[in-house]
């Protein structure tokens, strides 16, 4: 034992960073020896479960909480294994738990947000071409109208719009470039 300590000793001296091979083995070596069997496997579990960067961090409170059981406690306990699988189900509950309450306490009810309202000039504004371009459209020739709104609104292609119409797809074409020129006309300042 007083080798080994003077083997820690002189590797502290030399390198301020040892190995980790190298590092003091703690006073309690079943906790050690629990963590090197199952802190891989625990660590993936916790991983698994909140979906994030922390488990080490939680792996590492996990097992703190483990050593600051008293004594008499920890040796008290028949499987430790067992316990330290339980302690990391609690744990990913309690921070799931945590993380909601977090998360509600960001909530902010939709009638609580302060909605800026538009422009109200832009929304006249808006209103004003909608209105005119109505009026453009309503001034149109009845079979020029149908075919622009069809093709317009409805989505329909000149091509099905020449079927319904019984006109030719360039027929379809010309009243489109004749809805068009004429709206153009009419919302053409000047």
């Amino acid at each position: 034992m007083a080798t080994e300590h003077r083997r820690i000793a002189a590797l502290r001296e030399d390198d301020p960073l040892p190995p980790e091979d190298h590092l003091p083995v703690p006073a309690n070596t079943t906790v050690a020896a629990l963590y090197r069997a199952h802190g891989s496997t625990l660590t993936r579990f916790i991983r698994r479960q909140l979906n994030g960067e922390r488990a080490p961090d939680l792996l590492h409170h996990l097992f703190a909480r483990f050593l600051n059981l008293a004594p008499d406690k920890r040796a008290a306990i028949v499987s430790p294994e067992a316990y330290l699988k339980r302690s990391a189900r609690n744990l990913v509950r309690d921070e799931r738990k945590a993380s909601q309450r977090h998360g509600a306490a960001l909530h902010i009810p939709d009638e609580d947000v302060a909605l800026t309202a538009p422009c109200q000039i832009a929304a006249l504004e808006a209103r004003d071409m909608l209105n005119r371009i109505e009026h453009a459209i309503q001034k149109l020739k009845p079979i020029t109208r149908e075919i622009f709104l069809a093709h317009r609104l409805d989505g329909y292609s000149y091509a099905e719009i020449a079927d319904q119409t019984g006109l030719s797809v360039k027929g379809v074409e010309k009243h489109m470039s004749r809805a068009i020129a004429h709206i153009d006309r009419t919302l053409s300042p000047g």
